[in-house]
């Protein structure tokens, strides 16, 4: 066999690149729509774009904006990634007791929506209960048998109270979000190979360590993406507060300044200019997770060491 020469090869092939004109037609189209669109704000004054600003730096809307959606939105994120993790862990578990709790759980807050959750714990639930307390079951009626005086309670929560608080409409959105986010934990724990915890418990690793150590660090990559989705779907359930109710709360404040001052469309718009801007400054902060948590994944390698020489040939 002879090797061909440089000579055998075909020239340089001038083909010309398919046309697209729907491709032309479409950025017509959207370029259009957003000249109208940057001409309706400018030279429709019932925007009123200065009072929507004015609005965004009132007292009242910045308390609303820190307390009902900033540390709202936080608050049920932990109780919600928390609960979410061990709710997965339990569906995952060999036990069927705890498959079976775990499934009531997310079978039922995902099937309740949450202005109806968080009205039932801020109207419903102090109609049910008025107090509630935590200690001993039966603690009342085994203190009367002994004869003491104290009837093993260890906490009594007054929930009429309790129901109209910030804190009960965290609850709320935490338990609810719990429910989506052990879907989204029990997928990326699925997504990480079975060898993995098998390799450490051929190590000695206990399940519970195995899991913390080994499996979900793994399962972050598949995990952060939605996370961060579910994060700033939050930011915009805080505004589901006000069925509690509760007025320390962004969009309340807002829409209650735009109802006294019969300025509607500028408070509506200095909301919305809140929302996208927290939720601007999360979808940054959720790129460098993933960037983080997706290191060593589908990349190339960078050891020159194993890297093909520039003349090598295939087989």
């Amino acid at each position: 066999m002879t090797t061909p020469s440089t000579d055998d090869r075909p020239g340089l092939i001038d083909a010309r690149p398919v046309p697209h004109p729907g491709r032309w037609v479409a950025l017509a189209i959207i370029v259009i729509l957003i000249a109208m669109m940057i001409s309706s704000f400018i030279t429709n004054p019932r925007w009123d774009f200065s009072k929507a600003f004015e609005i965004m730096v009132q007292t009242p809307v910045l308390e609303g904006l820190v307390k009902g959606t900033i540390v709202g939105t936080i608050g049920a994120m932990v109780i919600g990634i928390i609960g979410g993790v061990i709710i997965a862990i339990l569906r995952l578990s060999t036990n069927p007791v705890l498959r079976g709790v775990s499934f009531v759980y997310t079978w039922f807050f995902r099937g309740i929506p949450r202005l109806v959750l968080l009205a039932m714990i801020g109207s419903g639930i102090g109609f049910l209960y008025s107090k509630v307390d935590f200690g001993v079951p039966f603690g009342q009626q085994f203190a009367s048998w002994l004869g003491l005086s104290q009837d093993f309670t260890f906490f009594t929560l007054n929930v009429n109270q309790f129901s109209s608080t910030l804190l009960a409409g965290i609850v709320g959105l935490g338990l609810s979000e719990a429910a989506y986010m052990a879907e989204i934990a029990r997928a990326g724990i699925l997504s990480v190979d079975k060898g993995q915890a098998e390799a450490a418990a051929a190590l000695g690793m206990s399940r519970g360590r195995a899991m913390r150590r080994i499996v979900l660090p793994q399962a972050m990559r598949v995990i952060v993406p939605p996370t961060g989705n579910e994060a700033i779907a939050m930011v915009k359930d805080t505004s589901l507060l006000s069925a509690i109710p509760i007025i320390t709360e962004l969009f309340y404040q807002t829409s209650a300044i735009g109802n006294r001052t019969l300025l509607i469309m500028p408070a509506f718009v200095a909301a919305t200019v809140w929302y996208l801007l927290i939720g601007s400054v999360m979808m940054v902060g959720q790129y460098f997770l993933e960037k983080r948590f997706g290191r060593g994944f589908g990349t190339k390698p960078t050891n020159k060491r194993f890297a093909r020489p520039a003349g090598a040939g295939g087989a």
